[in-house]
Parts: C-alpha cells; sequence; structure tokens
C-alpha cells in the first residue's frame, strides 16, 4: 500500500469509520448476546445478527471513502470545494465516538461479567436441579429426568468420510466419561446415533430419548489440527447453556477431551452430577499413542457394522492398536468381541475355530493386562457362551462385568439373554426393557426382546418389538426373521410368509422362508424350501433347520438336527431353553437328555428353578 493511498485513507477518515464500526458492531452484539436469550430467542437470531454485522462493514469503509459529512449534508467528496472541507473536524468527532462506544462497551462487558453472568447461572443451576417433590398424582408417562443428557454424534465438519471414524469416536468418548458421573442417565451411543444429521427439533429429540439435555456440535481435522465445536442445549426450551469452540495441536486430543468433559459437568452444575466421575476409566492407550487409539476408533467404527467385511477390517484395525501399544488391554478385550463375532455369524468348521482361537487368546491378554476391566469380562464372556457351551463360565463373566459396569445398559442386557439361555423369559424381558431405558432406540435389543416376549408366550407384545426393530434398522438382518417366528406361533400364515420374504437376501432369508412356509397349504413349496435350507446351510444352520422340523411336528427330524447343531458348535444351542419354536418339545425325554449333554439345566429341573 503506497503512503499516498494510506494518507487518502486518512484523511477521508476510511479508517476511523472501520474502527468506529467494529467498536459499534461489537456493542450490538454484546447486548444482543446479553437480552435475546432473556425472551428465550433462538440461537439463529443472535448469528444473524452477527453475520449481518460482518456484511456491512465493507459498505460502510466504502460510503466513507465516496461520501463526506457536510454542514448542507451528505455529498460525494469530490463534489466537495476541499476549502470548505469539514473532515478534520469529522474525523475528530468520529475519535470521541470511538472513545465514548469503547467506555461504553468496558461497562456493559464487566456488567455481564461481574452480575449478569452469576445471575444466569444461578437461574441455570435452579432449571436443571431436581424440582421439589410433588403430591402423588396419575401420570401417563414418568417425567423425564433433569439429570439426564444425550450426545448426539458430533457432525464431521471436514466432510471426509474416511474421517467419519474420527468424528463418532470422539461422541463415543463423550459418552463413556459422562457415563462415569453418578446419579447422570446418560443415553447410550446405538441411540443417540439414531439422530445423526437430523432435522428435528431438540424437543422432539429430548422426548424421544427421554433426557432433559442434549450435548450436540462438530469435529474437524485437518492435519495435525483438530477443531471441535460444542454445545449444551436445554432439550425443552431449545436453549444453549454452553458452548465452546476448540482449536488444538492434535497431540493435545486427550487434553482435549478431559476439558469438553469437565465444562459440559459444570455447565450441568457439579452437584447436580454427585461430584467427581465414579470410575476413572477411559478409552484410550496407556501409552497415549496417538495412532493406536485411531486404530481402536477405527476398530470400533467398522465392528458396529457387523459384516464379514467390516468384522475383518475392525480386526485388523483393533491388531494395529495392540502392535502400536501392547498394553492397551481395551484394544485386546474388543479384538476378541471382533473375532467372536466374526466366527459367530459368518464362520462355520474349521475357519469359525481358528477365529475362536484368536478370540482365546486376546482375551486372556486383555485380561491379563487389566483384570477388572468391564470389557474383558463381556468379551469372554461372549466367547465361553458362543465358542465353549461354558454357560456357567459365561454366566460368572457376564455377572462380573455388570458389577464392573453396572450404568452400563448393554450390562443389563448381556445379563438378560443368560437369562433366557437359563429359560428365565421372564427375567429377560424384565432385564432387556431396563437396558432400553438407557438406549431407547437400539434396534437388536427391540429384536431380542421381541425373541424373549415370544418365548414368554406374549405375542402381542412380541410382534410390537419386532415392529419397532424393523422401524429403527428397515434393512438389518434377522428382524424380519423373528418377525416371521411371531407370525407363525400366531399360525397366521400369509403374515409370515410376507415377513420372510421381506428378510433381506442371505441366509436368514431362506431360514425364514423354510420356517413360514411349513404352515401353509402349499406342502410342495414348505418341503422344497426345507431342501434348499438343508442344501444351502446344513453347516452354518443345523440349529435353525431343527427349528424347521419342531414346526412340521417332526420330533426325531427335530432332534436328530439337535444333535447335528452340537456337534457343529452352533451357537443358536445356548437359546435351547428359550426358543419358543421348541417349547412343545420340551416335555419329550429326550429334550431333558439333549439338555443334560450340553449342560444346561432340563426344564422343571431343581437347577432350573434356581437359577437367577
Amino acid at each position: 500500500m503506497s503512503t499516498n493511498f494510506l494518507a487518502e485513507l486518512k484523511r477521508r477518515n476510511v479508517l476511523r469509520m472501520g474502527g468506529l464500526y467494529l467498536v459499534g458492531a461489537w456493542l450490538i452484539a454484546q447486548v444482543a448476546g446479553t437480552l435475546l436469550p432473556m425472551f428465550d430467542a433462538p440461537a439463529w437470531v443472535a448469528r444473524t445478527i452477527v453475520m449481518l454485522l460482518a456484511l456491512g462493514l465493507i459498505p460502510a469503509l466504502i460510503f466513507a471513502w465516496v461520501y463526506e459529512l457536510t454542514p448542507e449534508g451528505i455529498r460525494r467528496e469530490r463534489d466537495v470545494d476541499p476549502d470548505a472541507s469539514i473532515m478534520p473536524e469529522t474525523g475528530r468527532r468520529m475519535d470521541r465516538a470511538i472513545f465514548v462506544l469503547l467506555l461504553l462497551a468496558v461497562v456493559i462487558f464487566a456488567l455481564d461479567r461481574f452480575v449478569l453472568v452469576p445471575r444466569r447461572e444461578a437461574a441455570a443451576l435452579v432449571a436443571v436441579a431436581p424440582a421439589p417433590a410433588a403430591p402423588p398424582a396419575a401420570a401417563a408417562s414418568p417425567a423425564i429426568p433433569e439429570a439426564s443428557i444425550a450426545v448426539l454424534p458430533l457432525a464431521n465438519g471436514g466432510g471426509d468420510k474416511d474421517q467419519q471414524f474420527f468424528s463418532d469416536g470422539l461422541s463415543e468418548n463423550l459418552i463413556v466419561a459422562l457415563s462415569q458421573f453418578d446419579g447422570l442417565t446418560v443415553i447410550g451411543r446405538n441411540s443417540a446415533f439414531q439422530f445423526r444429521d437430523s432435522k428435528e427439533d431438540s424437543k422432539s429429540i429430548g422426548t424421544k430419548l427421554r433426557v432433559a439435555h442434549l450435548l450436540e456440535g462438530s469435529v474437524q481435522r485437518a492435519g495435525d489440527v483438530v477443531r471441535i465445536s460444542a454445545e449444551l442445549i436445554d432439550a425443552a426450551s431449545g436453549r444453549a447453556l454452553w458452548s465452546q469452540r476448540y482449536d488444538r495441536p492434535y497431540k493435545d486430543l486427550f487434553a482435549l477431551q478431559d476439558e469438553i468433559t469437565g465444562a459440559v459437568a459444570t455447565a450441568l452444575k457439579a452437584k447436580l452430577l454427585s461430584g467427581a466421575p465414579a470410575l476413572a476409566r477411559n478409552d484410550r492407550p496407556p501409552s497415549g499413542s496417538l495412532e493406536a487409539y485411531t486404530a481402536y476408533l477405527q476398530g470400533k467404527f467398522y465392528a458396529a457394522r457387523s459384516s464379514e467385511a467390516d468384522f475383518r477390517t475392525a480386526i485388523q484395525q483393533y491388531a494395529t492398536a495392540t502392535r502400536l501399544d501392547a498394553r492397551y488391554a481395551l484394544a485386546w478385550a474388543e479384538l476378541s468381541r471382533a473375532w467372536s463375532g466374526l466366527a459367530s455369524q459368518h464362520l462355520e468348521g474349521v475357519a469359525a475355530q481358528d477365529a475362536y482361537a484368536q478370540a482365546r487368546s486376546a482375551v486372556a491378554t486383555a485380561l491379563q493386562l487389566d483384570p477388572d476391566l468391564a470389557a474383558a469380562h463381556w468379551a469372554r464372556g461372549f466367547f465361553l457362551l458362543s465358542s465353549d457351551f461354558d454357560w456357567n463360565g459365561g454366566d460368572a463373566e457376564i455377572r462380573r462385568a455388570q458389577q464392573l459396569a453396572p450404568n452400563d445398559g448393554r450390562a443389563k442386557f448381556e445379563l438378560a439373554k443368560i437369562m433366557a439361555m437359563l429359560g428365565k423369559d421372564g427375567d429377560a424381558v424384565a432385564l432387556t426393557r431396563e437396558a432400553l431405558a438407557t438406549d431407547p432406540l437400539e434396534a437388536r435389543w427391540h429384536g431380542w426382546l421381541a425373541n424373549f416376549l415370544a418365548a414368554a408366550g406374549r405375542l402381542d407384545e412380541a410382534r410390537q418389538a419386532n415392529l419397532k426393530a424393523i422401524e429403527l434398522q428397515p434393512g438389518a438382518v434377522a428382524n424380519h426373521y423373528q418377525l416371521a417366528i411371531v407370525e407363525v406361533l400366531r399360525n397366521d400364515a400369509p403374515a409370515a410368509l410376507a415377513a420372510a420374504q421381506a428378510e433381506p437376501e442371505g441366509s436368514w432369508r431362506d431360514i425364514a422362508l423354510g420356517i413360514a412356509r411349513q404352515i401353509g397349504t402349499d406342502r410342495a413349496a414348505a418341503d422344497a424350501a426345507l431342501k434348499m435350507l438343508i442344501d444351502r446351510h446344513s453347516l452354518l444352520a443345523p440349529f435353525q433347520i431343527a427349528e424347521v422340523y419342531a414346526v412340521r411336528k417332526d420330533a426325531d427330524k427335530l432332534f436328530e438336527w439337535l444333535e447335528r447343531a452340537w456337534s457343529a458348535r452352533d451357537p443358536g444351542i445356548q437359546y435351547l431353553l428359550s426358543d419358543p419354536l421348541l417349547r412343545p418339545y420340551q416335555h419329550d425325554p429326550r429334550f431333558a437328555e439333549f439338555c443334560r449333554k450340553v449342560r444346561l439345566p432340563a426344564p422343571g429341573s431343581a437347577a432350573s428353578k434356581a437359577a437367577t
């Protein structure tokens, strides 16, 4: 910029106009930020004001360059005689105006900082504090607890799909961290993540998740820098209780996570959360390696998708995490879960046994590194049940996990599966409903609830639970299969066939069709469906083929295929006592004999009655 041009800017008071405009704009923004929340104005009003003020700067500078204030009014600068110009006097007036506005801004800042902010915080404390007990009254539904929050999935601000695991991982980290505060109800990942990119308002989301507060924001990683924006919202009013933006070096990620968690806790008021976190657990590697942590987050991202390819990718990522930090117990535990999930859902024969061997080794390492890690006990329980059919050992591990993580809904759900395994359908239903209170939109749990309800003979409720699971995850496997079973139990052949045909292509669709066809009038179609199932899936699904024979009322073939399922170590064996299709055969002496063989309590036995 030339000296002459700078001098001309000063002469025309352009620089003074810029200073005056900026001070005035800042003052307007401060006043708006103070007054708008008093009227419960939505957040977009304040943002719009700031954007308009920013857009107005350039026109103000152009106006100062082109026009001059004269005793006769505003005139174009080139039309004013230099000898008649009063620009120097106008400049002095602008200097005084800038000084006055700055003084006023300081006063408003001090008033807001030392008077209004404490009052607003006191009011917010009252808003989030538990309300005084009211006299008992009939209510349509329980009140939403004030000490409750859902962490909505942080938006992937960079837009790079390859970085989605990163924003999801940070969201889950916040869920884990906040879950450790005593007295705070935190909605689980699966339900909260249902609202990714949702256009619903905060009140609607809060009502569906039954929480009083929402935490939302965005994450953007660019090279060695990470930017996180977070906002704590009162769900009922949509009012922001706290918001902040952080720009930090990526190497400070763990400290940044702690800072955000602490800020949210402060905004919720520490005494509401009963002090410090009850546990000191987190998902970070002991070495502090960000590379290991990144690999762990990628493993979690792919494992949640559950396809064979995704399980294998998750295994690679977990293995990378353990290679980068051999003492990363949580990564070892999740590696075991991924191997067991791959084996139980997608493999058979030698391949499945090899995968289970990897799972056994990984979980042993996890428990050696951290004997009190709940995730490791979950992993070992899952492995013992699905691979070794060690019911007592699996039961003990799941119960230990629940002791270590009593506030985690997953612990209740895993225990519900143990109850179902022991034939305690009522307990399984109750525990699953408790788990759903912490994760109400977890589609998989609604599907299992349908199974447990069907086993208990509560078919109408089972059907509703199935429909809820399908609503939440229309394309998920096995939901329509389970619905087909419910319709078979209701003896509704057209509905059973329609449900089976709606199951996505694959083995579960073949199984659903094999079962549904058996109650129809077309015996040729029933025989063909069974033959196709045996031809395609005799190694992968012998337990489900036994189910088909149960519906056909062919007891001899039913027990023949149960024996095959035991020989093949089909994971379906663990639900022998809770399978509603097998209930009519529980009084057959062969059923009790088979239960003894697989080390499950026979129906009506003392062991079965004593199971809790």
